[in-house]
């Protein structure tokens, strides 16, 4: 587990990994990236089913609202499902210090085993 506090006091993030004993900044990246993106989960298959649902739903309504054809209505909204995968799911997100490399691709530059396991991320509102 890695902790992360950022600045200020106002916003922490607790990441869990597959393997320990790689350089403690790997993992504080990682960390740090959660509280920077806010992922709403590690990868593709942890996302809520009822968060799929409703990010379908929002990709079937663009595009009926951009006038695309209702053949095309559901693989529109499926590639915007993806476009949310990585944007919103931790390893899928582009990592924040190189944009080249997504977070999945980072690790594995690491460690062809290392993967972020889950995580936790507070914020302090006053």
């Amino acid at each position: 587990m890695q902790p992360y506090i950022h600045p200020g006091n106002k916003l922490a993030t607790l990441v869990g990994f597959s393997k320990a004993g790689i350089d403690v900044q790997v993992y504080k990246d990682v960390a740090m990236q959660v509280a920077a993106m806010n992922p709403v989960s590690v990868d593709k298959e942890d996302v809520p089913e009822k968060v799929l649902a409703q990010e379908l739903e929002i990709g079937r309504e663009l595009a009926r609202r951009e006038g695309k054809p209702e053949d095309m209505i559901d693989k529109i909204a499926q590639g915007k499902l993806n476009k949310f995968f990585k944007e919103s799911t931790l390893m899928n997100q582009e990592y924040v210090k190189d944009n080249k490399l997504t977070i999945r691709q980072y690790l594995e530059s690491k460690d062809k085993a290392l993967k972020a396991t889950g995580f936790l991320r507070y914020t302090l509102n006053v």
